[in-house]
């Protein structure tokens, strides 16, 4: 049982190598994604999940190394944890950076109009923007004022309003086919009443 609880809880690595190995790790994934861009965050189709996927076994033993003890395990997710802390309070105070690191808003689709220069930019299909939009409750693209692809790879759809004459324009057409139908009714012969 001894040899057990050595194999769970003793280090198999050093410390300092524990923390170290998931810090340069952490650093690497926050470039890389950076450099691939919003689209592998925002998993537009089945081969981008499939990287992120295989992205985080691929690093697993790099951050582990040949330790798996418990207490390994432990430290290398504190770190992780703790390094991502630092870095988010960090980038809390200093926008500018922040807007360096994750990036800005991309506008996709503004005053209905799509911004194929964008999509390209940023490797985006009509196809994948349309099925987004389906994803968020609209039939079409015709129906977006404005998408945003957030830092975060969110896409954010803005529904078109309707203008102030198109709403004017529905209720007339309302209140003539009211009165139509009430001209109607009116000019329908009474029913004879039996005598």
């Amino acid at each position: 049982m001894h040899a057990a609880w050595q194999h769970m809880f003793v280090l198999g690595l050093p410390i300092v190598e524990k923390i170290v190995r998931p810090v340069i790790v952490y650093a690497f994934l926050v470039i890389g994604l950076r450099i691939a861009g919003k689209r592998e965050l925002a998993q537009l189709n089945p081969f981008d999940l499939v990287v992120l996927l295989t992205l985080s076994n691929t690093v697993q033993n790099a951050i582990i190394g040949d330790d798996n003890s418990v207490t390994g395990g432990i430290i290398g997710a504190s770190s992780l944890l703790f390094v991502n802390y630092l870095v988010v309070r960090f980038l809390y105070r200093h926008r500018r950076l922040d807007e360096l690191v994750e990036g800005g808003c991309e506008t996709l689709i503004e005053n209905g109009k799509v911004h194929t220069r964008h999509l390209k930019r940023e490797l985006i299909t009509i196809s994948q923007l349309q099925s987004a939009a389906r994803k968020q409750g609209f039939d079409s693209l015709a129906d977006v004022q404005q998408c945003i692809l957030e830092p975060g790879g969110t896409l954010t759809f803005i529904a078109k309003k309707p203008q102030t004459e198109e709403i004017r324009h529905r209720e007339l057409v309302e209140r003539l086919d009211h009165i139509t139908s009430e001209l109607i009714r009116l000019r329908a012969p009474a029913p004879s009443s039996p005598a």
